[in-house]
Order: C-alpha cells, then sequence, then structure tokens
C-alpha cells in the first residue's frame, strides 16, 4: 500500500507563509495525480490544490487562488504546497492524497476521487 506522511504545518501569524510537503512511499504507481485537503472544526472537507502527474496541470479553490502554489518533485516522491499571506481562516487540518488514476464522475478537486490519504497537518493562522 502507499503512505502520506504531510510535514509543514505549525502556528504562523496573519500574513506569514508556510510550505507543506507530502512524501509518499510504499507502493510505486506509472504516474499519479496528488492533492491537498483541508478540514476545519466543524466544517466540510474542502478542496485546496492538485496537481498533474507531469506538474503541468495545477488546480486551486478559490480561497486560496493567488496565495498559494502547488509543485512536486517526482524524483523525491514528494508534493509541496507553499502557502503565501495567510489568513486565520485558513486554519485547518491539511490532509495530502493520492490516486493513480481518477474514476468517472471524479477529477482534481473532488475527495471521492482520490484513494490514499494521509493523516494531516494542522496549519493554525492566528490574528
Amino acid at each position: 500500500q502507499v503512505q502520506l506522511e504531510e510535514s509543514g504545518g505549525g502556528l504562523v501569524q496573519a500574513g506569514g507563509s508556510l510550505r507543506l510537503s507530502c512524501a509518499a512511499s510504499g507502493r510505486t504507481f506509472s504516474s499519479y495525480a496528488m492533492g491537498w485537503f483541508r478540514q476545519a472544526p466543524g466544517k466540510e472537507r474542502e478542496f485546496v490544490a492538485a496537481i498533474s502527474w507531469s506538474g503541468l496541470g495545477t488546480y486551486y479553490s478559490d480561497s486560496v487562488k493567488g496565495r498559494s502554489t502547488i509543485s512536486r518533485n517526482n524524483a523525491k516522491n514528494t508534493v509541496y504546497l507553499q502557502m503565501n499571506s495567510l489568513k486565520p481562516e485558513d486554519t485547518a487540518v491539511y490532509y495530502c492524497a493520492l490516486t493513480p488514476s481518477f474514476k468517472g464522475g471524479t477529477t482534481y478537486y473532488s475527495e471521492r476521487g482520490y484513494d490514499y490519504w494521509g493523516q494531516g497537518t494542522q496549519v493554525t493562522v492566528s490574528s
């Protein structure tokens, strides 16, 4: 199976930056997409960003577009999420996800489209 380990979360003041990392290990696939989702207490899990295998396709939620950049290093089996100009509403547990292929009716922004998930890393933005 695949294991995903997130890192880079923490406490940051509003306006600050964080770079989240997600390293995949275990089973390998010929190609796979990776994404980031987040969940705040009492709220639904929501899509944040995703990236295609080649890295040429990147996708962002409206809430982080313009402030965040997703990238990957396939040699390291790692995806990154650079988050700038952080806001208190960015506070959440951030989860990394991976899928070798999307099922019918799902795509990069769909939680159901991903097969493997990390344990999450906490991001707290103070005002």
